[in-house]
């Protein structure tokens, strides 16, 4: 696994260059932040050396690297989900690659069921903490110490700084900024009622497919971690309607402008 991640990382590094401290995870319906990139260079997911291939309609496949207003980023326009028949640590992958190069910060963001009733299709919750899901832990199996500790603290999986930061740029933008814990779920089915009940139940203000698995390595490898769900559909008792992929692509479309407004300014405060 160690020289996976280094080469991988090597060949990276001779396309980058220099390499920026943040890299971005761009997740459905939310590719088009990569618009917002500037004197960017794109590597297809195929020619990176140990890379998976997204398989999923709204998930491209490429690794760009640019400009997110002044500052150089590196991010992800399409990403890996479990329900895709990747194990964890392919899933994963890509955070452990990120960490080899030197990025220190991740961005990451997602669409989401919102089963908080106070929210709207369309809203941006940012995420304060997550309930894992997953039938799978991605740090399941022996440790590497050179990537991490065995037993790794998630009591601020999600920088209390970043998150701060992000609000008060939110406040400033005049962005309505919802807060809540994020449930990771395998997927690929969408919730049932019950299941949407039993979320909120346990805690959860939305729900979704990925995120987590990426969190967990990002915070083994001592990373700080920033993350976003836009509230594609909601989850709520006497609100839940029936909802397909192109659904959830469109609502996270509409929102995505007012979220890559966050990041890009969040990119030129990050020292």
């Amino acid at each position: 696994m160690l020289e996976t991640i280094k080469q991988t990382a090597d060949y990276l590094k001779n396309k980058i260059g220099d390499v920026p401290n943040t890299a971005i995870i761009l997740g459905t319906g939310l590719g088009e932040l990569a618009h917002e990139i500037t004197d960017k260079k794109e590597i297809s997911y195929t020619e990176i050396p140990n890379f998976p291939v997204s398989t999923v309609e709204g998930h491209s496949g490429k690794l760009i690297i640019g400009y997110l207003g002044s500052k150089k980023v590196l991010a992800m326009q399409g990403r890996f989900h479990y329900y895709e028949g990747y194990d964890m640590k392919q899933v994963t992958f890509p955070v452990r690659v990120f960490k080899a190069l030197g990025v220190e910060y991740l961005f990451v963001s997602n669409a989401a069921g919102g089963m908080n009733p106070s929210f709207d299709i369309g809203d941006i919750m940012l995420i304060e903490d997550h309930i894992n899901m997953f039938p799978e832990h991605p740090l399941h199996g022996k440790n590497f110490n050179e990537l991490g500790t065995r037993f790794p603290d998630m009591s601020e999986a999600y920088s209390k700084s970043l998150r701060l930061m992000a609000m008060e740029i939110a406040k400033e933008k005049n962005i309505k900024l919802q807060h809540g814990v994020y449930v990771g779920v395998q997927g690929p089915t969408f919730e049932t009622p019950a299941e949407y009940n039993f979320f909120r139940v346990i805690g959860g203000d939305a729900v979704g497919m990925s995120t987590v698995p990426e969190v967990i390595v990002a915070n083994h490898a001592g990373m700080k971690v920033l993350a976003f769900s836009i509230i594609t559909d909601l989850g709520v008792i006497g609100k839940i309607v029936e909802v397909s992929h192109e659904d959830v692509q469109e609502a996270a479309k509409i929102a995505q402008p007012k979220m890559a407004e966050i990041m890009r300014t969040m990119v030129g405060r990050i020292e």
